[in-house]
């Protein structure tokens, strides 16, 4: 029946380059290196419309190459509009096979856009009695809205999709009917299209014009009613106004020629999509899509995907294989070593091997707080072992002993994938692993920093290979998985073998494109040295006083709820502060801190914090705001949660580093993040002092790299003055704010330091005039000044810089001191925005990853010299530039010693890297 008939139309341009843009601050690249971000953001979109909105007609529209009717009769049109990014272009044809593989018809026709198309079918199929919803960010659609069209928003950001009606259209705009849209438009213009508009009128005023005489030509013979400087721009640009007009119009009588049934829902092209899964990589979606059959007959319970997630798991029909082979498919031999017998001769193997991959097979993910469920080993490609370790912690203790002498031996190499975990899991049944390491997943972040490390992802990429899912043993994360003990031997030695075997094949592939690559020194000299290392600090933890966060947990409370009475009294009314809609209302609407309020993608007030900063000398409850929300956040996300990590064997907490997320080089810790630690407020340095020593006989020692990264980029540029600067130990700050100003060092007022500090820490993250003006709240024109003198004063700094990009546009890459690649795909890129980024980071990844080299290196050789000394100091939280130690009061000046002569020389420089060493009874007093 015509009421039943609901057709989606999809303006794919506008979708893909939304997807894009969502997606590629972290891009998905698969193992060919193309950028899938756009691929895979409109695959998900279509996916989530053809599973949550079943329509029964769907086509999706495409522009052509052919120049429109538009630019024929305005050249200008869309002529600013920056080159499609390439990537994006590089998409296209796999979105285009995309949705023919879908079964769905793709709509274009030459000389029109695809918001014309869609115009014309939609206007036509409202006639013929369809529901239609034309699927686009873009607001020009608001235009054809009717009683039986409507705009459909894709959700975004985990926000429900947006439904647009007559009534909504009419009321976002205050017009009496949609197609007054056309005539604000007109006036207002759009910079995106180039379409000029009326100078001087902006959304609010053409809403208000429109509302007022109904349409651009009724306001042209009404501009007597005009006044100021208003009134002279509509006279003045009349014709630019209808031009305008005419060129946001959408185009109803396109020559399109498909019949509406054609536009059915199908049953898509199954081997298609999964042919074009298999090339871009896309194993998650297409799990999504559909699941393949059952490997056997016991595993039916094992595939925990939700139907309705599932496109076809109701058609009754096979789902072609996938080609990567699997466990079934390959030949192995995998064996238990369930005796005492079979386990000394598993040994004797292992001695003899000189080299062995293993994996450890835990209750949990938390490396200090789980137990050994079995070990599994490998020597040969296709060959394994597995021992199941006893439930009782003595016996598995005896039983893991037994492998001491060979986890020990320093002759013997271990390969693993993610080598600390387990390294750190035999740390808690006192066996400690010694020798030569090959990590898979550090070696793979080494050479793809960028990709995916997870064992899955490389067996798949690397091996064509398709691993058993941990899910089938134990269901999906949450409180229904199971143990790991509940598995069923012969299926769990399977698994963990098939673990071991494939890691050890996954090393053979990796250690050439180390050589490739050129980081195979960087590999073994920095990465592996420093995984026993990164075991012993997280096993080491740190001690917190509980009864400390508990007293600043009171305190912030009470200043939570003084800072809540403050903003309600000077906002008048009462309000949830915490709901950024009832927070815009009041700040825009009933204080009007700004005729300009900033709208978020919903077309909600932003009221994020970079917008609260800009208007805090607006109005005294924006900084009230602002302090209302660091100490919520400080409380919920630190001071109440810090205790509930403390782990119950030893009453400390345990953080777990991360050697291969930050494409920089540096690491990252998690359970909990202390990078994140507030530091720059009174209030959030006083969770430091919660971290205290072990007990009376120690203390907390602190030692800070300082100023490291202006340290690097003044070696790397070997520019004179800043040079100079560090050599004589002057304060940087002063000294470039000297140099930019024209002054003596002691004539620098404060003013000129912050402007100076701003600009040397800017500078290396590419910090721009605008950039540099939002800062320091100065004119653009003189944040430009600044930034000129800068490199007026330090030449060798802006040599580098333009030196490092032409490097990277050369190479692909720019490099550390160490040799450490970041690879910049986007650095050729013709759009100005995505090589502008890529241009930012190839002078910025050498510094920053300069100063993870150096760091990590000094970590090195700390932890090798407290061992050869037998010390009792322990080195236990590593921050951003700063090492913290458990210090043995005794051993305190030898430390200080230790750790200054180390972390300074870890990277041999020219310019003098210098050490803040500081001891105290908490971290706060020793930072």
């Amino acid at each position: 029946m015509a009421e039943n008939k609901k057709l989606f139309l999809l303006d794919a341009m506008a979708l893909i380059y939304r997807a894009y843009f969502a997606l590629n601050k972290n891009p998905r690249i698969n193992s060919k290196g193309l950028n899938t971000s756009a691929i895979l953001g409109f695959a998900n979109t279509l996916l989530d419309v053809l599973k949550n909105e079943n329509p029964t007609h769907i086509g999706v529209a495409f522009d052509t190459m052919a120049p429109t009717l538009r630019e024929e009769g305005f050249a200008e049109y869309k002529a600013n509009r920056e080159r499609m990014p390439e990537d994006i272009a590089l998409s296209l044809p796999y979105i285009v096979r995309l949705t023919e593989a879908f079964n769905i018809p793709v709509l274009k026709s030459d000389g029109y856009e695809a918001d014309d198309v869609i115009g014309t079918i939609a206007k036509r199929a409202e006639k013929e009695g369809f529901k239609v919803f034309m699927m686009t960010p873009d607001k020009d659609f608001g235009q054809l809205v009717s009683d039986n069209i409507f705009m459909y928003k894709p959700a975004r950001m985990g926000n429900k999709p947006e439904i647009l009606g007559v009534d909504e259209i009419c009321q976002k705009y205050k017009i009496n009917e949609p197609t007054q849209l056309i005539d604000i438009l007109g006036l207002w213009g759009d910079t995106s299209d180039n379409i000029p508009g009326v100078p001087g009128v902006g959304e609010k005023t053409a809403s208000k014009l429109i509302g007022e005489f109904g349409s651009v030509e009724n306001l042209l013979l009404n501009t007597d009613k005009l006044k100021g400087k208003l009134k002279e721009n509509v006279e003045e640009f009349t014709e630019q106004a209808l031009l305008s007009k005419q060129l946001a119009t959408i185009i109803l009588d396109v020559p399109v020629e498909i019949d509406l049934e054609q536009l059915e829902k199908n049953e898509p092209d199954r081997e298609a999509l999964q042919e074009l899964f298999d090339e871009l990589e896309f194993r998650t979606f297409a799990s999504r899509v559909f699941k393949s059959a059952p490997e056997e007959k016991d595993q039916q319970d094992a595939d925990q995907s939700d139907p309705d997630n599932n496109l076809f798991s109701n058609a009754g029909v096979d789902i072609p294989q996938r080609k990567l082979l699997d466990i079934h498919q390959v030949k192995h031999d995998y064996k238990l070593a369930d005796n005492g017998k079979l386990r000394k001769a598993l040994i004797t193997e292992l001695k003899k091997a000189g080299s062995f991959c293993f994996d450890t097979e835990t209750t949990g993910v938390d490396a200090n707080d789980t137990e050994l469920v079995g070990m599994s080993f490998a020597m040969k490609k296709g060959a394994a072992f597995y021992v199941p370790i006893p439930e009782n912690y003595q016996e598995a203790h005896e039983l893991v002993a037994e492998f001491a002498g060979v986890f020990e031996d320093e002759k013997i190499e271990k390969i693993g994938q993610n080598l600390k975990f387990d390294i750190s899991v035999l740390k808690w049944y006192d066996v400690h692993v010694k020798g030569k390491l090959f990590d898979t997943m550090i070696a793979h972040y080494l050479i793809e920093p960028d990709l995916r490390h997870n064992m899955d992802f490389l067996a798949e990429t690397y091996l064509d290979y398709r691993p058993v899912p941990i899910e089938n043993l134990i269901g999906k994360k949450g409180k229904n998985q199971l143990s790991m003990r509940t598995v069923a031997l012969d299926r769990l030695k399977e698994y963990a073998c098939e673990d071991a075997d494939i890691t050890l094949q996954l090393k053979g592939v990796f250690e050439p494109l180390l050589e490739e690559t050129g980081t195979t020194d960087l590999f073994h000299n920095i990465e592996m040295p420093l995984v026993p290392v990164l075991a012993s600090m997280e096993a080491e933890g740190v001690r917190i006083e509980t009864a400390t966060l508990s007293d600043f947990s009171k305190k912030l409370q009470d200043g939570i709820a003084g800072l809540e009475k403050e903003i309600k009294d000077l906002a008048g009314t009462d309000f949830n502060i915490a709901s950024p809609r009832q927070l815009g209302e009041v700040l825009f609407e009933k204080l009007k801190v700004t005729d300009k309020p900033k709208l978020t993608k919903t077309r909600q007030y932003s009221t994020s914090e970079d917008v609260l900063v800009k208007l805090a000398d607006r109005h005294p409850i924006i900084d009230k705001i602002l302090d209302y929300r660091s100490l919520t956040k400080l409380k919920s996300t630190y001071v109440d949660a810090l205790p509930k990590m403390i782990n119950p064997r030893d009453n400390r907490i345990h953080t777990s580093y991360n050697q291969a997320v930050a494409a920089t080089g540096r690491l990252s810790s998690n359970n909990p993040n202390l990078q994140n630690i507030p530091i720059r407020t009174e209030m959030g340095r006083e969770i430091r002092k919660a971290f205290v020593p072990r007990n009376e006989e120690f203390t907390l020692l602190a030692a800070d790299y300082s100023q490291i990264e202006l340290r690097i980029i003044a070696e790397l540029s070997e520019d004179p003055a800043l040079i100079d600067t560090f050599v004589k130990g002057l304060d940087v700050h002063t000294a470039t704010a000297a140099r930019i100003f024209g002054v003596e060092l002691e004539a620098v007022s404060p003013e000129m330091r912050r402007s100076a500090k701003t600009v040397n820490f800017g500078i290396v993250y590419g910090i721009s005039a605008f950039g540099l003006s939002e800062r320091l709240r100065i004119p653009r024109r003189e944040a430009a000044d600044i930034i000129a003198q800068y490199f007026e004063k330090y030449p060798g700094v802006k040599t580098y810089m333009d030196n490092t990009i032409h490097f990277a546009k050369k190479n692909g890459y720019v490099e550390t001191i160490m040799g450490r690649r970041r690879y910049l795909r986007d650095i050729n890129s013709s759009n100005a925005t995505v090589r502008g980024f890529a241009e930012r980071n190839a002078i910025n990844a050498p510094v920053q990853g300069s100063s993870a080299d150096m760091i990590k290196i000094a970590m090195i050789k700390i932890q090798e010299q407290l061992q050869q000394e037998k010390m009792k100091s322990k080195m236990i939280l590593q921050v951003h530039d700063e090492l913290v130690f458990d210090a043995d009061l005794e051993e305190l000046e030898k430390l200080k010693k230790i750790v200054e002569e180390k972390m300074r020389t870890a990277i041999p420089m020219t310019v003098p890297v210098v050490v803040d060493i500081n001891t105290g009874d908490n971290w706060l007093q020793a930072h």
